[in-house]
């Protein structure tokens, strides 16, 4: 009897615990939750539903979620079918629990079946990432949110967006946000509504509001809608063409820049000295040769290393010039085209050391990170950064040198040099000093111009060659010896090459150019400013 007491005893026990368990309220799952098991079917439009029920719960977890998706790294436990996040590889594998993120170990990729998604789904979850970045707190992602939303005005809804657009504080992203609701009017039904929708769209300069107007004048039957989509086109396609030829502009001065840049140099020794430097180019290529080597004695410091080029490359490129003066040029005044064969020949010899030293195979030369990628200045027009940096740097060096030559001793030297030699050396002008710090002068600048060059092209032994005959036109068509010509021709022959290239071609509008300078030196054979003195005569 003790027995069977125990036993009913047990079992009754048992029976309340059952009771207590089934009088106990079962958790219900969040709407999150119920509809996190649908990713794992494998029918797509039953996937594409579950992003739907997802993305209407506004759970904080579903940016992380849908994120992932979209990149590929949600799977499902073949073991299990449970839902996990995915990161990395072999040994680097990352896995964690969907819901709730806690790390699982002890799983490889052989345990993993990724969650796939057709191009409908990947729609839908950039949608959903940009409605959700649409109430972000930062005004950038709200930014990112609503452009992202002009390719796809349907992303979102009409009364999401109109919420949006009342609550919004930032005026860049309420003006897009009202883009999208304009977009979204233009496929409306109703013509009132689509012809509401038009004067918001009439300063836009986004490709996609040019791409809604022209799909909408080629379905669009009613003719008071069709006209006035045509006149809003038509003045947004006014504007892009505008800004169209400010960029030709830039691009002209930008190549200008360069331009004035290689002559500038070449515009003291040939315009003041009266010689033919056929090595102004090769000077030009140590400046450049000069930024590679101070950025692989800096390579983690590439900003620093250009601006540590510039005096470097100015002081090796002036002291082999001021060689080249003293050991050949010098016993060659007066004969400008022995001048021009004795240069030759130091170019090649150059040329050949540099091959010697660095080997003829072409040196990368990285760009910093603040002269890399461009100015947005509005969605038609993007200025590069490199080269505003060295249209700016041109206009800098022009500024400096200008001072030199006419603020300063030297300055005052040189031109009583190259006006009277004779009458210089009476007053007690040391001639030959000048003659040689004039030529180390231009051969530094040539040098400095190589420093900028290095951050356009290719730095190799034969760079300076691309650009020699460039800077003698330039020089002769400003003005032989005058900085203000040399400035004024190289930007306006790189701004005329541009003007002419959409039409002409690249090669033709160079031979176009040509053409026009050797015209224009027949008229008046002293360039643009002529300089007066023995380099005009």
């Amino acid at each position: 009897m003790p027995l069977l007491s125990r036993l009913l005893l047990v079992l009754l026990l048992g029976c309340a615990l059952t009771i207590t368990r089934a009088d106990e309220p079962v958790p219900i799952p969040s709407p999150f939750e119920a509809a996190l098991p649908l990713l794992l079917d494998s029918k797509f439009p039953v996937k594409e539903q579950a992003i739907e029920q997802l993305a209407q719960t506004g759970d904080p977890r579903l940016e992380e979620l849908f994120s992932a998706l979209l990149a590929g790294d949600l799977y499902q436990l073949k073991s299990n079918a449970s839902l996990v996040m995915a990161t990395g590889q072999d040994a680097d594998l990352r896995v964690m629990a969907v819901p709730g993120g806690e790390p699982i170990a002890g799983i490889s990729a052989a345990d993993l079946k990724k969650i796939t998604l057709n191009n409908r789904m990947r729609g839908q979850l950039k949608a959903a990432l940009a409605r959700l970045d649409l109430s972000h707190a930062d005004p950038g992602r709200r930014l990112t949110a609503a452009t992202s939303l002009l390719n796809d005005p349907g992303g979102a809804s009409r009364q999401v967006l109109t919420e949006r657009l009342s609550q919004e504080t930032d005026a860049k992203v309420k003006e897009t946000t009202a883009l999208v609701l304009a977009l979204m009017d233009l496929q409306s039904p109703d013509p009132r509504a689509r012809l509401a929708a038009l004067p918001p769209l009439r300063d836009s300069l986004h490709p996609q509001v040019r791409a809604a107007l022209t799909q909408l004048l080629e379905r669009e039957s009613d003719g008071q809608v069709k006209a006035a989509a045509s006149r809003v086109l038509r003045h947004i396609e006014g504007r892009v063409h505008w800004y169209g030829q400010i960029e030709t502009l830039f691009f002209g001065l930008s190549l200008g820049s360069v331009l004035v840049l290689a002559a500038i140099g070449l515009a003291i020794t040939f315009g003041v000295m009266g010689v033919i430097n056929m090595a102004h180019g090769e000077l030009m290529m140590l400046g450049a040769y000069t930024t590679y080597v101070m950025q692989q004695l800096l390579p983690d410091h590439i900003g620093l290393s250009l601006f540590l080029a510039i005096p470097a490359a100015f002081v090796i490129a002036g002291l082999v010039g001021i060689l080249i003066e003293r050991g050949v040029i010098r016993f060659l005044y007066g004969r400008p085209l022995e001048t021009l064969l004795a240069t030759f020949g130091i170019s090649l010899i150059l040329q050949q050391l540099v091959r010697s030293i660095f080997s003829p195979l072409n040196r990368a030369v990285e760009t910093p990170a603040w002269m890399a990628g461009s100015w947005q200045v509005n969605e038609v027009l993007s200025l590069t950064l490199n080269r505003l940096v060295i249209l700016g740097f041109c206009l800098l060096v022009f500024a400096l040198l200008y001072l030199i030559l006419n603020r300063t001793r030297l300055g005052l030297q040189v031109r009583a040099v190259s006006q009277n030699r004779a009458m210089a050396r009476a007053m007690g002008v040391r001639s030959q000093w000048v003659d040689a710090m004039t030529f180390g002068l231009g051969a530094g600048i040539a040098g400095v111009a190589g420093v900028a060059l290095s951050q356009l092209t290719n730095v190799g032994p034969n760079l300076g060659q691309s650009y020699i005959i460039d800077s003698f036109m330039v020089v002769v068509f400003g003005g032989v010896g005058n900085l203000w010509g040399t400035l004024v021709a190289g930007l306006g022959l790189g701004v005329a090459n541009k003007l002419l290239e959409p039409w002409a071609g690249a090669v033709l509008a160079k031979i176009l150019v040509l053409v026009f300078i050797i015209l224009f030196i027949q008229k008046r054979p002293k360039g643009l400013f002529p300089q007066k003195g023995r380099a005009a005569t």
